[in-house]
């Protein structure tokens, strides 16, 4: 698969990325996204690019008001309850407000629904080699438009470092009241043992054009 990594400051909040890294978001993506190989990757342009930073932000934003209420009320324990219950709706909200599809995945995922896609696991792979020779998590993002059946879909993806916050519920060492919580909603987990600045998954938008 061709694609181009590019390094950029990315304007949007970092410790509420680690934090939403955690949300049990369910979204899956058009048929187009499931195919193996696409006929033709062309280069997406600068303003496609803003708008998916754009709709990460906003996302971002929106949810972050709800997890620091959360955080200060009553620990990890209510913010695992808001990204449960609130992450997917502010998500589809922003998707359909900004004509697009925004989701998160991992190679590692704690819901079996954010399992990366065909296109997707090489550019997580790419992230991970990106970061083990020295390159800063924060600022690794890809993109591409790809045709597929006669489909233009643009796509972008940028990291989700872990740290901070984020290892109370992804960490080598998470309480047990919080384990327990995670385990109930999702008996699959496989996102656990991080350490700060590895990569928990990516932030993915796509727009068929």
């Amino acid at each position: 698969m061709k694609h181009i990594i590019q390094a950029a400051q990315f304007a949007c909040c970092l410790l509420l990325l680690l934090v939403l890294s955690g949300c049990g978001d369910t979204s899956r993506e058009p048929a187009v996204a499931n195919a193996v190989e696409p006929v033709a990757v062309e280069q997406a342009s600068a303003e496609e690019i803003r708008q998916a930073k754009n709709a990460i932000s906003t996302f971002a934003v929106a949810l972050k008001a709800e997890l620091t209420s959360a955080m200060q009320q009553g620990g990890p324990l209510n913010a695992i309850e808001v990204c449960n219950t609130r992450a997917i709706l502010i998500r589809e909200q922003v998707s359909e407000d900004q004509g697009l599809q925004l989701s998160r995945v991992s190679m590692r995922n704690r819901n079996p629904d954010n399992a990366p896609l065909n296109w997707q696991r090489p550019v997580l792979e790419s992230f991970e080699q990106l970061r083990e020779a020295g390159g800063d998590p924060n600022e690794l993002e890809w993109s591409e438009i790809a045709t597929i059946a006669g489909r233009r879909q643009f796509r972008y993806m940028k990291a989700i470092p872990a740290g901070g916050l984020c290892l109370q519920c992804h960490g080598q060492s998470i309480a047990q009241d919080v384990s327990e919580v995670l385990t109930a909603l999702y008996p699959q987990d496989r996102a656990t043992g991080f350490s700060e600045g590895d990569i928990r998954g990516a932030f993915v938008v796509t727009r068929d054009l």
